[in-house]
Parts: structure tokens; sequence; C-alpha cells
């Protein structure tokens, strides 16, 4: 059972509190009478999502809220008291934002980019707007040209901050912005360059197809050229080999070499890729 995750769970008996609810490993947890329709009955298997109430006790509910652990969301806060920012996420019970867990004191009303997780000690959900702590900058994805999901959360003099595909972060340039966009939109972008501190430039329109691929279909004829005419790879050469034989993505390899098999200017054979 995942705490801060929708599970599929099974009704297996009720109570004067409830219903209590059991996955495949025998862990039960309660399912109060608030959330319980006439159409539930035992032994049936209900999406219901796990954690831990003010109590500590762990509950379930059949509210949806907005985001999920480890996972990002544009919320808004409801009160802000001495504990710290109590969030709206969908849930009866608000989400607390610790002070400590805030780049500046959160202000009633205002919305921000939330990243939920648990609290090592108690177990809670807490939110946290705290970014950087929760993207990655390292081992990155996705390359030039590719389409990646966006979630919008901050404008600032050069642009426009997002979270990209939930793991990095990312920056729309204000030259590159020429449709009107808003922090907390959901929207499709395209990665214009990855850069060496493992921040992602996003354009908002497809770079061009072609010319992605044409760079990788000149890497790899120079790279047979530079080889008597005979590169040894193929589709199933993994990503270190093509990597340290041509500098590229094994992703943007099979592109490449895709192309120029289907316009008949190599040919692929068990040695290896020959020029036609």
């Amino acid at each position: 059972m995942k705490i801060g995750k929708t599970n599929k769970l099974k009704i297996v008996r009720a109570t004067d509190n409830g219903f209590y609810l059991e996955d495949e490993d025998n862990n039960e947890v309660l399912l109060p009478n608030a959330y319980i329709t006439d159409e539930m009955k035992i032994d049936d298997e209900i999406e219901v999502f796990v954690y831990k109430d003010s109590e500590d006790r762990i509950v379930a509910t059949t509210e949806k809220p907005y985001v999920q652990l480890e996972e990002f969301a544009w919320l808004q806060v409801k009160e802000v008291n001495d504990f710290g920012a109590f969030i709206d996420w969908g849930l009866r019970k608000d989400l607390l934002v610790p002070f400590a867990e805030q780049n500046e004191k959160m202000k009633e009303g205002n919305w921000y980019l939330i990243f939920l997780l648990k609290d090592e000690e108690t177990e809670r959900l807490i939110g946290s707007a705290k970014v950087n702590e929760f993207v990655f900058f390292d081992d990155i994805d996705v390359e030039l040209g590719d389409e990646v999901d966006l979630l919008l959360y901050e404008m600032t003099d050069l642009g426009m901050n997002a979270v990209v595909n939930s793991l990095y972060r990312g920056l729309i340039f204000e030259s590159d912005i020429h449709k009107s966009i808003q922090p907390g939109e959901k929207i499709k972008g395209y990665v214009k360059q990855v850069r060496e501190d493992g921040k992602i430039d996003i354009v908002l329109e497809p770079l061009g197809y072609k010319n992605t691929i044409d760079k990788n279909c000149e890497v790899i004829l120079s790279a047979i050229s530079e080889n008597s005419g005979l590169l040894n790879l193929s589709d199933r050469s993994t990503p270190e080999e093509i990597s340290k034989m041509l500098g590229i993505s094994k992703k943007a390899f099979k592109k490449g070499l895709g192309k120029l098999y289907k316009e008949k200017q190599v040919e692929i054979t068990p040695e290896g890729i020959k020029l036609l």
C-alpha cells in the first residue's frame, strides 16, 4: 500500500466507522463513512487515495487530489498561520507547506508550484515550493527537437520557467514566446538546447525536424567516410558504443540511420553500415 498514491484495494469488512480495505499483502486501511456510497459492497475493488491524517492514522479517501507523491502541481494557498501555508489540493484536509519548505512567505490566495513529498519523520504528506531540490540537473533524457510536457510556473526577466516532463527545469526565453502563456498552464514544448548545467532551453513550436535529422545524417556519413566506407555500428549497438564513436545518442543515431536507409544512401550489412 503506497501512501501518497492512488491504490486499488478490496473492501474486506464493514465497521461502525467505515469500510476496511485490504491490499495484496493483507495491509488494511480505513475508508471512513463519509466516502462510502450505496453501490459499494464487500469484495468490491475500488480506487482510493491513501494518506496520513492529523492524528498519524493511515486513511483512505475516494476524493481525487490534484497532485500525488513526488509530483508537481500548481496550487492555491487557502490559509497561512503559525504552522505554515495550507494549500487546496483537492481533499477536505488541506496540504501543509511548512515555512522551511517555502522560498518566501506564502500569501493567502496566491498560487504556487508545489511538489508533494513525504516527511521523513512523521510520514505525513507535505508540500514544498523549493523546485530546484526536486528536479534533476544530470542524466537528462531529452535531446534537441524532442517534444516535452511543460508545467509553467514563473515569469522572470529572462522568460517563463517550466518543469519539463515532471523531472527537469526548463526556460522559455522571452524572445521565443510568441503567444499568451500563464503560470500554471500545462502545454507542450520542444527542446532547443540542453545546457551543461542541466537546465533546458525550450521553444513552443517544433524545431525543423528535417534540420535535426540532417545533422545526425551528416555525422553518420562523415564517420563512414573516415572509416574507409564501413562503419562498424548497427541499431543493436549500445548507447555507449554509439556515443564513443559518433558523439550522439542512440536515439539520434537511429533516426539518422533510418533516414539514410530510406533514401538509399547506405546499406546495412552484418559487418556494419556501408555507403551505396
